[in-house]
């Protein structure tokens, strides 16, 4: 009897350190160390540049929170657009939104869909959105934004 009741307290004990002991893996939610990154990637650093130079009577934003944009009463609407970030707003000189600008790179293979979201969520908000997949010529982005 004796021996029965050793034997459930160790496998007790050894079933607690199998579940909670994390043998060198990290715990699910357990705070990481924070790193600096740059904000722009390596293809969108370039399209940053041409655009300020294409639009110089206008002021380019970059890596704008949909919320900065765009606001619904309801959370279940506000979900919708909560975590997500544009490239880049173009704004005048009075901070209207002129266009948001995506730039497509490779990164968006097969995200076809969630692109075409996105821009339904930027479209109801009443804003253009451009697209492109490398990074246009200045004599392409002033077209694209009716200038010459």
């Amino acid at each position: 009897m004796n021996l029965l009741i050793i034997v459930i307290i160790i496998g007790a004990i050894a079933l607690f350190v199998l579940k909670n002991g994390n043998n060198g893996k990290k715990e699910k939610g357990a705070r990481t160390p924070i790193t600096g990154k740059r904000p722009l990637t390596m293809n969108e650093q370039p399209m940053f540049i041409r655009l300020i130079e294409a639009l110089p009577e206008y002021g380019v934003l970059a890596q704008v929170a949909f919320s900065s944009f765009m606001t619904a009463k309801g959370y279940a609407t506000r979900n919708l657009f909560n975590r997500k970030v544009a490239d880049f707003v173009v704004i005048d000189k009075n901070f209207n939104i002129v266009a948001i600008v995506e730039l497509d790179d490779s990164s968006h293979k097969g995200q076809e869909d969630n692109d075409a979201e996105r821009d339904a969520l930027v479209n109801e908000a009443g804003f253009r959105v451009i697209r492109y997949k490398r990074t246009p010529d200045i004599n392409q982005i002033r077209s694209d934004f009716g200038l010459r």
